[in-house]
């Protein structure tokens, strides 16, 4: 079924980007995301829970691959839409899940998060409701100090207003509140009303992914498939936030995670398939807090540990960036974790550069110097 009203909220639709976040929260592990290819070590520590190097998928001649579950991707990865970024993380050596988070969201220890100042402090749009969507049920740490933004569930759930008041007759009251304004406040109120009517039209519309996509039935899915949808809507959407949780793995590591290496790598992947040629202006960047311990623990799982993992899709051609450090006594660091060859934020720079005019990283990441 075709869309109606597809026109566009924002001004600037057909030259809109979009950037996709995706945190992985638990402390995703990196080596088994990414296993290592060739590195003996790797297995010593892990006689249990290693992945088997005949089972990795290879990217190149690169000394790490793809878990094996993550076929999808793979593909992505083949066809130059994907990158992979081992031994990636903070210079913070906390292994606390929320104070890790906070720093990874907020782009270092200050208040707000950098996407939420990247939309604050880029060039040439106003903000409407839609310029920023959470897809979940709270606003992330990573948007607050967004000029808009806006938490949603689903679009099937989303309303204007307190439960109780109709939402018409707010959306009436508002209107004639802000119809006649002048300022800057008039044009980006109607726009914003004009988004969320948008939302509430796209709800009641059956959407058909393209290109033969086909999305799980996951809550991870589904958000991707409505971050889909905004997008293809033209709705004025810059940012996008979404969490795949449950990545802790102390015990049982291989079957706890098996499953949300497959719903990851299946809904990105689909993500991928269904926007097709949309996607050299859509971004998505996977990140989590840290990664986790070479070694195995006696719960045949994995503790808290150091340099993880990030990917980076769409938006332009990609590849792999940077090696996996060898795992040997003499590279390991603290513990025998992986070390952070990479900042996180040297990856997020380039990526925001691409997606809108910006002077002020050092606004977007204070205290951060890139090395050239």
């Amino acid at each position: 079924m075709a869309m109606k009203g597809t026109g566009i909220v924002s001004g600037k639709g057909d030259e809109q980007r979009t950037l996709v976040v995706v945190f992985l929260r638990g402390g995703a592990d990196g080596l088994t995301l990414a296993p290592p290819v060739g590195d003996q070590v790797y297995h010593d520590l892990r006689s249990n829970i290693a992945v088997s190097e005949d089972e990795v998928l290879k990217l190149g001649d690169a000394n790490c691959g793809l878990h094996p579950a993550m076929s999808g991707l793979h593909d992505v990865f083949k066809d130059g839409g994907l990158s992979v970024i081992p031994a990636v993380g903070s210079e913070d050596e906390t292994r606390s899940h929320f104070y890790a988070q906070d720093l990874m969201e907020h782009g270092g220890p200050v208040a707000g998060g950098w996407l939420g100042r990247f939309l604050r402090y880029r060039e040439g749009r106003q903000p409407t409701a839609l310029s920023a969507v959470a897809l979940g049920k709270k606003m992330p740490e990573v948007l607050r100090g967004a000029p808009a933004a806006t938490v949603m569930e689903s679009m099937d759930t989303f309303s204007l207003g307190k439960k109780g008041v109709s939402t018409a007759k707010f959306k009436a009251e508002l209107a004639g509140l802000y119809g006649a304004e002048t300022s800057l406040l008039g044009p980006a109120a109607r726009d914003t009303l004009q988004a969320l009517d948008r939302v509430a039209e796209l709800a009641k519309t059956s959407y058909s992914p393209e290109h033969g996509a086909e999305y799980g039935d996951d809550s991870f899915s589904n958000g991707l498939r409505q971050a889909a949808q905004l997008v293809r809507a033209r709705v004025g959407l810059e940012a996008v936030s979404l969490d795949l949780d449950g990545w802790d793995s102390h015990f049982a590591q291989e079957t706890l995670i098996a499953p949300m290496i497959t719903r990851l790598s299946e809904g990105l992947s689909t993500f991928y398939q269904d926007l097709g040629p949309l996607m050299r202006k859509v971004t998505v960047v996977v990140m989590t807090e840290f990664g986790r311990r070479v070694a195995e623990n006696s719960s045949f799982g994995t503790d808290h540990g150091s340099g993880g993992l990030m990917m980076v899709m769409g938006g332009k051609e990609r590849g792999l960036v940077g090696t996996m450090p060898k795992l040997d006594a003499g590279t390991l660091i603290g513990p025998g974790d992986v070390p952070v060859v990479t900042d996180y934020r040297s990856i997020l720079i380039p990526e925001l550069k691409m997606h809108a005019v910006c002077e002020t990283v050092g606004e977007i990441f204070p205290g951060f110097a890139q090395e050239k």
